[in-house]
């Protein structure tokens, strides 16, 4: 190389590294606009609504719509309708009376989540039978998002929460019977009694969601599914929407299922098509032969959808002044 093309070269790399140190240490970073986001600005459902999961939602509904007929707010709504769930004794995985685990334990998980992003989630907690109520303690009186086992048990009595046996007579005596086998088998749609997912919107378009359940009958001592996870069971985005989900809480897990629904919605799609595709994700990677999903959803527009893997799961809805069920499409025809 000529001693010009040295002195050439030597003169850009030395401009570029100068260029270059400058960039770094100089240069002021921007913030990206907020016309980059793809979240669309749309007109607010003003009306109410309030979407939950299985048949027991229809009295969840009528408790939310209660509240949100009234004036209240969305979050209140959802805990609300969720401790109407939670306190049926006839119901076998919700709060009291829910079917034990492996070692005869009932443990309940829950979750919360209001308009402005503000979380709360119990998981592994014994002897309360309102757990939504407990997480949505740990959300307004905690810096926390999550609590769990012993230490949720505790916050909760210091919260004034009773404790006290969640087993009843009949769940006493299936676990009995259930011992002779001690058989661990899934059944699908044996969520009908099972998590209620709660989606609510007040008359200031604002949305909140619960989730609350006591997961899988005869599951391991320890097991948390979905329900207490935001971004799982439960995910709210009130600029865009809500998701909740029903089913084996592994597989949402392993998916982010209600966070997927929700930014699917940001990205134009309507909260069928949006639950369809997350259905799908999980389809795609998982052999479901022998385990539901389902998930419904809404939109700030108030637009709502649902979809599951097997026939079987439907919604109850309040909207427009009726409470009725939907029945849902699903994967497997």
């Amino acid at each position: 190389m000529s001693q010009k093309r040295r002195t050439f070269m030597g003169q850009i790399l030395t401009g570029g590294i100068g260029l270059g140190v400058g960039y770094f240490l100089g240069a002021k970073k921007e913030k990206p606009s907020p016309k980059d986001s793809k979240t669309k600005t749309v007109t607010p459902y003003k009306e109410g609504l309030a979407i939950s999961t299985w048949y027991h939602g229809l009295a969840a509904n009528n408790e939310a719509w209660d509240v949100i007929s009234s004036g209240g707010t969305a979050i209140d709504a959802a805990e609300n309708g969720a401790r109407i769930t939670e306190a049926d004794v006839t119901g076998r995985s919700v709060g009291i009376g829910g079917t034990p685990d492996r070692e005869g334990k009932v443990t309940l998980d829950a979750c919360i989540m209001d308009e402005n992003g503000n979380a709360g989630s119990v998981s592994f907690l014994q002897g309360i039978k309102h757990p939504v109520s407990v997480a949505r303690k740990v959300m307004d009186d905690t810096p926390h998002v999550m609590l769990v086992g012993e230490g949720a048990l505790q916050f909760a009595k210091e919260k004034g929460f009773e404790e006290e046996d969640l087993l009843t007579a009949e769940t006493r005596a299936d676990y009995k019977k259930w011992l002779e086998t001690s058989k661990y088998d899934p059944i699908i749609n044996i969520e009908n009694h099972d998590t209620i997912g709660l989606i609510t919107m007040d008359k200031n378009g604002d949305l909140s969601g619960a989730c609350t359940t006591s997961g899988l009958g005869y599951k391991m001592h320890g097991r948390v599914g979905d329900s207490p996870v935001i971004g799982a069971g439960l995910f709210v985005d009130n600029e865009v929407g809500a998701a909740t989900a029903t089913g084996l809480g592994e597989a949402v897990l392993k998916t982010c299922g209600t966070f997927l629904v929700v930014e699917l919605m940001r990205q134009g799609m309507s909260p069928n098509d949006a639950c369809k595709e997350a259905v799908n994700r999980i389809a795609a990677k998982q052999n479901y032969e022998n385990f539901q999903i389902g998930y419904i959803a809404v939109n700030k527009a108030g637009e709502v959808g649902a979809y599951s893997i097997h026939p079987g799961f439907d919604y109850a809805l309040h909207k427009d002044g009726k409470n009725e069920m939907h029945k849902v499409e699903s994967l497997v025809k």
